[in-house]
């Protein structure tokens, strides 16, 4: 199977960059984070038209969540299925050839110390439950999307100059980890060593990408089981360099198992 993720920055003006990469690549499944759209204009006859089961949940303007899928979605939940009201639609899942997928887009967190970076820590502390209550680390699952965490220095273009900073905290660092150590693989890792492996250059940054001035946020995580099963995994540039896109871009793995 081949997993994608994306965090797209608005699906409604990077459609045709999602459609065209779906096309050529033909991901068994994408993971899409940020799609800023409310449910009733998710663009879902767009992709069903070429052969993608599509399950979302999102708002207008903000956040948003989208798993597309070849094969059929079963076992589908949107948020953390504990009656908040006022949950954001960060989270999405889907259960697919019997492996359960956990798309998430985790709250960025504005500065330090503010109520937003706050909240962020508290969202591992809820994903961390999530995955405790709901799943054991034994079996296959895996964890996607933008988790708004540079997890290593490698994973960061000036580690020295960024630390402390959203996205490369110590805190964040504390609260990724204590998810991974769960139960978790960096899929990624597996396969790709060294630095220069980015998935997000920040469009406030005059000529990010080709400064090579990016960060690694954007992830795919596994279960021991099924890490193991992995067989590539590689940061898909292309798409970063094309007219309007999205600030990030896609990241893709393949692994051995068929359901």
């Amino acid at each position: 199977m081949k997993i994608a993720s994306f965090n797209c920055n608005g699906i409604r003006p990077r459609l045709n960059i999602v459609l065209n990469w779906l096309q050529k690549e033909s991901p068994d499944v994408l993971c899409l984070q940020e799609t800023k759209v409310q449910d009733a204009d998710f663009p879902k006859q767009a992709f069903e038209s070429i052969q993608y089961n599509c399950v979302f949940k999102g708002q207008k303007t903000y956040n948003g969540v989208a798993i597309l899928s070849r094969m059929p979605l079963k076992e589908i939940q949107a948020g953390f299925g504990d009656g908040d009201a006022s949950e954001e639609p960060r989270l999405i899942r889907g259960k697919i050839n019997n492996v359960p997928i956990v798309n998430t887009y985790i709250p960025q967190g504005n500065f330090p110390l503010s109520r937003q970076f706050q909240y962020k820590l508290n969202w591992f502390e809820r994903i961390h439950s999530y995955f405790a209550k709901n799943f054991d680390p034994n079996e296959p699952l895996l964890w996607v999307g933008d988790f708004n965490v540079a997890p290593e220095p490698i994973d960061v273009y000036d580690p020295d100059k960024l630390l402390g900073k959203i996205g490369y905290h110590p805190a964040e660092h504390k609260a990724l980890q204590k998810v991974k150590v769960w139960g978790f693989e960096d899929v990624f890792r597996k396969h790709q060593q060294g630095p220069g492996h980015y998935t997000f250059w920040d469009y406030r940054i005059p000529n990010a990408l080709a400064r090579k001035m990016g960060w690694r946020v954007d992830h795919i995580w596994a279960t021991r089981c099924l890490a193991e099963e992995s067989t590539r995994a590689w940061i898909d540039v292309g798409p970063r360099l094309l007219e309007k896109p999205s600030d990030h871009t896609f990241i893709i793995a393949e692994f051995s198992f068929s359901g």
